[in-house]
């Protein structure tokens, strides 16, 4: 029998972490400070691994060979101090999925576009017939998928969270979409702080590897210079890149440049509207040429890949005004391509657990294309602050059926009706999902 395991958390990322454990032999052992829900204590008590809910008992844990800690725990937490005091090392749940697999590895992180440029690469591998499971931030966790089956590729979501503890980490393909603030109440309000997290996914990574990353985005592009060094650089974007490996876009076609090699993908059938789709989908078709899939392939899944759910999603067309849920959008930078992407006048749904935004950057949108405003948040004072200036009806709710109501009031035809939050949304709501879900039913009930 292998020595003990403590596992931080018993949410998606713990409870698979604890499972690919318990498989390799390891004693387990979880610990939450929260409760513990009922589906899964039954696994643990089918699979004997030893739990504890609403404590931590720090002795036990401090004497574990390996410490695996949920992305949500936060790093300055009572019990983080304490556990790093001991001088014991924590890691994250996708380093130690890592540890246990020799497949290949794409990992996708980014502030905004990384869940449909995940969704894009697997879809295009998958339709190749590669073996390849898509984990991490999304679906499953990554210890839980290999525990189940081990893949021949892995494609992974990573948020800058998963990214703070890992050690040995490195993906055979990293690729970041756009790096802007997010999450800054995390990282003391220190926007760099945040960048060097992001950056992390090529900390461990060589010249034999690769990393695509957005080089439209001009924070990501310093950031690249200055922390990725060692692996070879795989650029994309509408203003042409420079190098021997770039991806651009012209006259509706993706444009892959590998050295002398051209290849072209038209786009004029593609699903999914908006310039950030279209860098999404240059990302995915940079992966899937490295991993050599045939153009046929390629062309082929750019055709029948459709929209992530709460992302841009539109929801329904009432008396001509188009209703969408893109309750996905939790920072600025999300809402910027929403606002962008929205083709008449739009009555704005918005407001949550406010993360440090600068709204600045969206005066220009918000002057041009949004008419009102609907609040929907316990603290409005910022939004309406910023907003007030530009737009005259500003109108604060406090529940999703309010906010959706008042908005189709305000709607004329032809306009549209954009739920973009811009914020976190655990104020009123379990998640993005409970909040987009409850969007779309408000609608429907209109």
């Amino acid at each position: 029998m292998k020595g003990l395991i403590a596992i931080l958390g018993s949410g998606e990322s713990g409870r698979g972490a604890a499972v690919l454990a318990k498989k390799l032999g390891y004693t387990v052992f979880v610990s939450d400070s929260n409760k513990i829900a009922k589906q899964t204590k039954s696994l643990f008590k089918k699979l004997s691994i030893d739990y504890e809910e609403k404590y931590h008992s720090v002795e036990k844990i401090i004497k574990a060979e390996k410490i695996i800690k949920s992305p949500g725990i936060n790093q300055k937490s009572d019990l983080i101090v304490e556990i790093k005091k001991s001088g014991k090392n924590i890691i994250s749940e996708i380093e130690f999925g890592f540890s246990q697999t020799d497949s290949k590895i794409i990992g996708v992180t980014g502030s905004n576009g990384k869940t449909t440029t995940a969704k894009m690469i697997y879809h295009i591998l998958k339709k190749a017939g590669i073996c390849v499971a898509l984990a991490g931030n999304i679906g499953k966790s990554f210890s839980e998928s290999i525990a189940e089956k081990n893949h021949q590729v892995y494609v992974l979501e990573i948020s800058s969270f998963q990214l703070d503890d890992i050690m040995d980490f490195n993906a055979d393909i990293s690729v970041i979409t756009s790096i802007s603030p997010d999450h800054l109440d995390r990282y003391n309000y220190n926007f760099n702080e945040y960048i060097k997290a992001k950056l992390n996914i090529t900390r461990n990574q060589n010249q034999n590897q690769f990393l695509i990353f957005n080089s439209d985005d001009k924070e990501l592009k310093k950031a690249v210079k200055k922390y990725a060094k060692n692996v070879t650089q795989f650029p994309y974007g509408f203003k042409t890149p420079k190098g021997d490996l770039i991806t651009t876009f012209k006259k509706k076609s993706i444009i892959v440049k590998e050295k002398k090699n051209i290849n072209m993908y038209d786009t004029l059938k593609f699903t999914l509207k908006g310039r950030h789709n279209l860098l999404n989908a240059m990302a995915a078709v940079s992966v899937a040429r490295l991993l050599n899939v045939s153009n046929k392939f390629i062309r082929d899944s750019l055709i029948s890949f459709s929209n992530v759910e709460h992302r841009l999603e539109e929801v329904l067309k009432i008396q001509n005004i188009t209703f969408i849920n893109d309750s996905k959008a939790t920072n600025v930078n999300a809402t910027f391509y929403a606002l962008e992407s929205m083709e008449g006048q739009t009555i704005w749904i918005v407001g949550g657990i406010d993360k440090g935004n600068n709204y600045l950057e969206l005066l220009p949108l918000v002057r041009e294309k949004v008419k009102s405003i609907v609040c929907i948040g316990l603290d409005n004072e910022k939004i309406i602050e910023s907003f007030s200036p530009v737009v005259d009806v500003l109108v604060e709710t406090q529940s999703m059926s309010e906010a959706v109501k008042i908005a189709h009031k305000l709607a004329n035809k032809k306009d549209y009706v954009l739920l973009s939050p811009a914020c976190a949304s655990f104020d009123l709501f379990k998640n993005y999902e409970d909040r987009g879900n409850q969007f779309k039913e408000a609608v429907r009930n209109l």
